[in-house]
């Protein structure tokens, strides 16, 4: 039989997390204090998170453990498998091979639990309470609403408007696993209501939403706050996917000649390809590619500037792509990549040129789960599909220049809980929207000038 899952055992989970950090060529410039525009310590971040949260945020070290009861957590789910699609090939009729990590076999579904259990875990041993956060699609407020029921932390989730009414089953879901979820903007903090009140009909962002849950956090002296992508300590978390892929490369005896992920904040793309990007770093001839949505395109059409990670500018001035901290896309179904920046270390990669970056509308992408779907039989999320459309591209690349190549891309979430994108995309309803320039430029001229 021809081999089609790489699974590794329990055992194989990986025991210290990656941090990139200690092996980049450049390293991103210091994150800036939001009054005085100058460099912030710990102390700066002490109000809204753990202390070991914040030693893993600014650390350089190559390896960072992983605590036991976190592994233990792990286990429920991971290692995830790897699977070579093997009927997607037969269908492209491409010489590539490829390859895809299944992050959909976690209980929220999605990859987000891998950084959610940790972070709840470290403000748990820190004595907090309660944990406020946001969320886009609702995989990242259902994942942290799982660790909260895991370690008996409460958690309060600001949902973006659009996607808490598009999503109800992820709203559904968060409050099975008793999150409270309000949607975005809204009512309950002074950034909420001050948006509400220049537009009453806003659908939300991430940005929004991100303001609301860290004014929630920075007023209560038993909530912190917790973000589910763009921090360093976030994407440090997901570098389980790209430890154990090396592994199960290993096992199937073959290496990726280009890594493939959606882009919206970073975590799950970084997550993937930064064990890999090591050794690009290090003389390994790989590329690794980020797919965003043309309706929200912060690498292809940002610029490299220091911004605000939310729309009030309560959070620091990071230095990072951005289309604007007042940039609110349209609501695409993808609305974990409705975000106006990336990672900072993402940026700073794509930056120097480790990282390429490509957009796409979403009728092509939702063309690429379908035949996905179709051939390989998981239906995948609509962000996840955005790195489906980047594979199938370069599996036709090599096609048409006959070239054998190795292609991998992360299956960051499946798309059960999102078949009403799926509904308007067979019902004919799912255009494309391109960012008019103009707007990117409106947004970007009101960026502070540091």
């Amino acid at each position: 039989m021809r081999q089609t899952k790489i699974i590794l055992p329990d055992s194989e989970i990986p025991t210290k997390w990656y941090n990139i950090m200690a092996d980049m060529p450049n390293l991103p410039q210091p994150p800036l204090h939001p009054g005085t525009k100058q460099p912030i310590g710990p102390e700066d971040l002490s109000a809204i998170f753990p202390m070991a949260l914040i030693e893993q945020e600014v650390s350089q070290e190559r390896w960072i453990d992983i605590p036991g009861e976190v592994l233990d957590i792990y286990s429920l789910w991971r290692p995830t498998p790897l699977y070579r699609a093997h009927r997607l090939e037969k269908a492209l009729g491409t010489p590539a091979k490829i390859y895809y990590k299944y992050e959909g076999v976690s209980p929220a579904g999605s990859h987000k639990p891998n950084t959610s259990i940790p972070q709840a875990y470290y403000n748990k041993a820190a004595g907090i309470k309660r944990i406020a956060t946001e969320t886009g699609a609702g995989q990242w407020g259902s994942s942290m609403a799982l660790a909260g029921s895991l370690f008996g932390i409460d958690i309060t989730v600001y949902m973006v408007k659009v996607s808490f009414n598009q999503k109800p089953y992820r709203r559904i879901t968060m409050e099975t696993w008793g999150a409270e979820v309000h949607a975005s903007p809204s009512t309950l903090t002074e950034s909420g209501k001050k948006i509400l009140e220049g537009d009453p009909d806003c659908p939300g962002s991430l940005g929004i939403a991100i303001s609301e849950a860290v004014e929630d956090a920075a007023t209560h002296d038993d909530t912190n706050y917790a973000l589910g992508s763009v921090l360093n300590h976030v994407l440090l978390h997901q570098t389980v996917i790209g430890l154990e892929a090396k592994k199960q490369f290993e096992l199937a005896g073959d290496y990726p000649d280009v890594i493939v992920g959606c882009c919206g904040g970073g975590s799950n793309l970084a997550g993937a390809s930064f064990p890999f990007i090591h050794d690009k770093i290090n003389g390994k001839d790989l590329r690794v590619v980020a797919v965003e949505p043309q309706s929200c395109p912060t690498l292809t059409k940002g610029e490299f500037r220091y911004d605000f990670g939310d729309t009030a500018g309560l959070t620091p001035l990071q230095m990072m792509y951005t289309l604007g901290h007042d940039f609110v896309p349209p609501g695409i179904h993808a609305g974990g990549l409705r975000y106006h920046a990336d990672a900072p270390l993402m940026c700073q990669l794509y930056h120097d040129g480790i990282v390429e970056a490509v957009s796409y509308g979403q009728t092509r992408v939702f063309e690429a789960a379908l035949q996905f779907a179709n051939t390989e039989g998981i239906i995948p999320a609509p962000e996840t599909a955005h790195a489906i459309r980047g594979a199938i591209d370069e599996a036709i690349k090599a096609r048409e220049e006959g070239k054998e190549k190795t292609i991998f891309f992360n299956l960051s979430g499946h798309g059960y809980l999102d078949l009403q994108a799926y509904a308007d995309y067979l019902d004919g309803k799912l255009t494309d929207y391109a960012y008019p320039e103009e707007k990117i430029k409106e947004a970007l001229s009101k960026l502070p000038v540091i």
